[in-house]
């Protein structure tokens, strides 16, 4: 089995330190088993589980509600649960990019209006800032 220092971890998980300190011991994450010596040696299955809750937080999931996910995670009863949380963060994120859509119509639109107004050179030549 292969094991990651935590500084591996970090990097290929794209977490800091700190914040992989932090999701151990708010239940975030499940306790990474330890070396003899006591040092956190991470899993591929621990990666796995990180990159996974990169992507809840890229998303917007706010932390207590990854805690929430954690306590679910560890209780093999808890499913549905999961299911439903989940469901509710996907909803979530489908009306976050919604909104982004129609942002980027009215985006697309004053854009247009614009380059309606000027010459196709000027459009071709920006300015450099």
């Amino acid at each position: 089995m292969t094991t990651y220092t935590p500084a591996e971890a970090a990097a290929l998980s794209g977490f800091s330190l700190d914040t992989l300190r932090y999701y151990e011991r708010e239940g975030i994450l499940p306790r990474v088993s330890r070396s003899a010596g006591g040092h956190r040696q991470y899993s591929d299955a621990d990666l796995g589980t990180l990159g996974f809750l990169k992507c809840l937080r890229e998303t917007g999931m706010p932390i207590e509600r990854l805690r929430r996910y954690g306590a679910l995670c560890r209780d093999e009863s808890t499913v549905p649960e999961r299911i439903a949380l989940l469901e509710e963060h996907a909803a979530a994120v489908e009306a976050a990019i919604a909104d982004l859509r129609s942002q980027q119509d009215k985006l697309t639109e004053k854009l247009d209006w614009y380059r309606g107004r000027v010459s196709p050179a000027t459009v071709a030549a920006p300015s450099a800032l």
